[in-house]
């Protein structure tokens, strides 16, 4: 496993459970009567009868690298229904809503069980292939002794079918992706729930090879990633920033890169959830809903208990964080320094300055395609589309921002580096590169 492992595991959960319990986290609340909203394969025909979810998930990327190969985690959760059962004293049981005792409290409510199937490694090379697997869930009954009676536990088999097919093209592996839930389906919405694939994604890794962001493509391989189509679902890179070793292949839309914030506390289930309101708003729930809350769901009790036990500073830390934007810019003139005073040009150093550009930090070895304005002159016009490093930032005594820079297929780029004579383009002329480009290769259209 690679060292963003962990990384996408955490995000996949935080998908897996997206929307799994609404705010305020009783069974008796309406929001949590129809559940389940992202992700949900249902079984065939359970769509066409309105009855339930699409039966079909899939996804299209590209892969660089013949001889890479793929393995793929499928990660879904299994309806669960707990039914609550009384005890009459002489050995038999009669079920009921809900259980009661001096000191806990349950009720007959639709838990999950969380699986993961693991394919691969699935080796691509370079004429395309073709795979198919067998997918299933076993079913299960479980009872457990409580106060006063009994829980009783039990889902349903489920089946489905996977496959991956490669196909090469434009100098890159384009991967379709397919989850079929086969189940079969008797009728009904709660047939149908229970013989769905709940919050159903997909981790992809890749070894020997590289996955191609469908957000910000590389210029070369935009027309692969364009032909590619997705059902229900986006792959987004996984990892951290600069791994392009993982994919996410999510239900719910997200940027490449994606991280939990570091102040979260923990998952709060609630779709589009703002940790911070749903803490306040737990806090002031009564003693009587949180042990609803808590008789709802072991999860909905995990989240009443955390949030009784926050302490200020942990609320705090949800209220947000203040980050200087400008920390590691230009700095600024101390006051009442002119700026002819050898004082400012001290508190300056344009090897190592930055400036935000469309709120990208843009500094000294940051790579740019230049975009020259409609005011710029006929030399800097001949340098659009450009890819280009920035040597340096300055700032002029009217406090205007320009960027230095080498034009990267200038085959005297060095020269001009050494001698340090670079063209200068101002901030809203420079489109910054926030992944790998061609443009390093040397140009025949420069001329001797």
């Amino acid at each position: 496993m690679t060292a963003g492992w962990d990384r996408a595991r955490t995000i996949a959960d935080a998908v897996l459970y997206e929307g799994y319990l609404l705010y305020p986290y009783r069974a008796s609340s309406s929001k949590n009567q129809s559940r389940w909203q992202f992700g949900v394969l249902g079984p065939p025909g359970a769509a066409e009868s309105a009855f339930g979810e699409d039966d079909t998930v899939s996804a299209q990327f590209c892969v660089e690298g013949d001889c890479a190969t793929i393995t793929l985690v499928l990660r879904f959760l299994h309806q669960q229904r707990r039914c609550v059962e009384k005890s009459n004293g002489d050995g038999d049981f009669e079920p009921v809503a809900e259980l009661r005792t001096d000191t806990n409290a349950w009720l007959s409510w639709d838990e999950a069980v969380e699986t993961e199937l693991t394919f691969g490694p699935l080796e691509l090379g370079h004429l395309g292939q073709s795979w198919t697997f067998q997918l299933s869930a076993p079913a299960d009954r479980a009872i457990e002794t409580v106060d006063g009676g009994r829980l009783l536990r039990s889902r349903r088999t489920l089946h489905g079918r996977l496959t991956v097919t490669s196909e090469p093209g434009d100098g890159l592996q384009r991967l379709t992706i397919v989850v079929r839930n086969t189940t079969a389906f008797a009728g009904g919405k709660d047939d149908a729930i229970a013989t769905s694939m709940i919050g159903t994604h997909l981790i992809a890794e890749v070894s020997d090879g590289a996955f191609i962001s469908l957000l910000e493509p590389p210029e070369w391989a935009t027309a692969a990633v364009d032909r590619c189509r997705q059902h229900r679902c986006f792959p987004v890179l996984a990892g951290p920033p600069g791994d392009h070793a993982l994919l996410l292949i999510s239900p719910i839309i997200l940027y490449d890169h994606p991280e939990i914030a570091e102040q979260s506390q923990g998952a709060l289930y609630d779709s589009t959830e703002i940790d911070e309101i749903l803490t306040l708003r737990v806090m002031t729930m009564t003693d009587d809903e949180k042990a609803q809350a808590r008789a709802t769901d072991p999860l909905a009790a995990q989240i009443i208990d955390r949030c009784d036990s926050m302490s200020p500073q942990a609320l705090q830390r949800l209220h947000g964080v203040l980050r200087d934007p400008h920390a590691g810019l230009i700095p600024e003139i101390p006051d009442g320094v002119d700026w002819w005073d050898p004082i400012a040009d001290n508190a300056v150093a344009p090897d190592t300055d930055a400036v935000l550009v469309d709120g990208v930090r843009v500094a000294r070895g940051s790579k740019v395609r230049l975009r020259p304005a409609r005011r710029a002159d006929a030399q800097d016009i001949f340098f659009a589309g450009k890819v280009a490093t920035v040597t340096s930032v300055h700032e002029t005594v009217d406090g205007d921002h320009q960027i230095g820079v080498t034009v990267d297929d200038d085959p005297a780029a060095d020269l001009h580096d050494w001698y340090g004579r670079y063209l200068y383009f101002a901030p809203d002329e420079l489109e910054p590169l926030t992944t790998p480009e061609l443009g390093t290769e040397r140009s025949s259209t420069w001329q001797q």
